[in-house]
This record gives structure tokens, sequence and C-alpha cells, in this order.
């Protein structure tokens, strides 16, 4: 599998990089309040100490024109596709630590399914802070990681109960979070909407 670098020309159908934030005080927090599994991943969605930080008001104010956001964060150890899921709105990504994002376009899906073979990987250095449009599927990251994760203010949290109406219903999986799994995951496991054709994809070989 090809490894593509984030400043590559091939990402900026999936996102851009923040130049020139400051993110020293949230990364020195991140080590404070995170685990880092040696198997498998870890998720908060919205965490006090991270909340507390000046930059969460740069974030507010200059990345997301004013609209409220949680800073979050997921760390572990991980390297297979798994899963996709988008949100309505953007995702922000800051490790201290290099990690590999596997990601797609949501206008590939097709009736809630897509191809993994559709699946691009992306390497991001150490400190890189990476900004992923909302028409990007991505995942967790890989590799080991400690991962700050930045989005509008609710997400990830209970869904909503709703009556499926819509054919985006099948596979919401949270609030402003819709999920695609592969077969062969605990996520589908547990219901989530099996979409994902094709291998599940595993970058171990190749980091």
């Amino acid at each position: 599998m090809i490894i593509y670098d984030v400043r590559s020309d091939e990402f900026r159908a999936f996102g851009r990089i923040i130049d020139g934030m400051d993110t020293e005080a949230l990364l020195d927090a991140l080590e404070k309040v995170s685990p880092c599994p040696e198997d498998g991943t870890v998720y908060v969605p919205d965490v006090p100490e991270l909340d507390s930080l000046p930059v969460h008001k740069f974030l507010s104010e200059h990345v997301y024109g004013g609209l409220p956001v949680q800073i979050g964060y997921c760390s572990g150890t991980n390297y297979k596709l798994n899963c996709l899921e988008y949100h309505k709105g953007s995702e922000i990504n800051i490790s201290p630590d290099e990690i590999f994002l596997l990601l797609a376009d949501l206008r590939d899906v097709r009736d809630g399914r897509i191809d993994t073979s559709r699946v691009k990987a992306f390497r991001i250095p150490p400190r890189t802070a990476v900004l992923l449009y909302e028409t990007t599927l991505h995942y967790a990251p890989c590799g080991k990681f400690r991962t700050i994760i930045v989005l509008p203010y609710g997400t990830n949290g209970e869904k909503p109960a709703i009556k499926e109406e819509t054919a985006e219903d099948k596979y919401l999986w949270g609030a402003n979070k819709w999920l695609i799994a592969h077969p062969d995951t605990a996520e589908a496991e547990a219901g989530a909407f099996a979409g994902l054709t094709g291998e599940n994809i595993d970058i171990s070989a190749f980091v």
C-alpha cells in the first residue's frame, strides 16, 4: 500500500494543514490526561482539562467560525481500518506522535457501501495539525499514538432516538456520527451498518 505524505497533492481532496497555531500547551496536557493502550484504542470526546486551555477559544473563533467545539482525544495502538465514519463539520487531529490516517471520499459511497480499495493512507508528522473536511471518511488513527480530536460540540455523544426515515439514518451511530463498518469488526457485531466491502486494510507491514 502506498503511504502518501500529508503535504502531497493526494491529500488536498481530504483536508488541509493548519499552520501557525500554537499547540504546545494542548499536547503537554494531552500527555497528562490520556493513556496509550498497547492493544486497541480509547476515545474520549470532550475533556475539561483540554477545553480549559486558551487554544479552545482560538479553535472556536478562527477555525470553526464561532461555533462551539469540543476537544477530546483518541489514543492507543491500531493498524487496521475497521470502519469509516463522517460528521457534519470538520475534524481536527493533532498528535505529538507520527500517525497514519486511512481516508476515503464520502462521495464514493453508494447506498451506504464503499469498497476499501478507495481508501488512501497518509503519514502525518508529529505536531502537525490536520483538518479533515466533512466529506472525508476516516476512523481511528493508525500507529501507536496519542491524538487530540477537535469536533463541533456534541459530536460522538449518545445516538438520538429517532425513527429511521432517510437512507442516511441506517448508519447513524451516535450524535453527528455516521458509521460504515467492515463486516469483520466488533462494530459490525454490535449492530453498525456493515457497508465496507473488500479487505479490512492492515498497514502494520508498511509502517
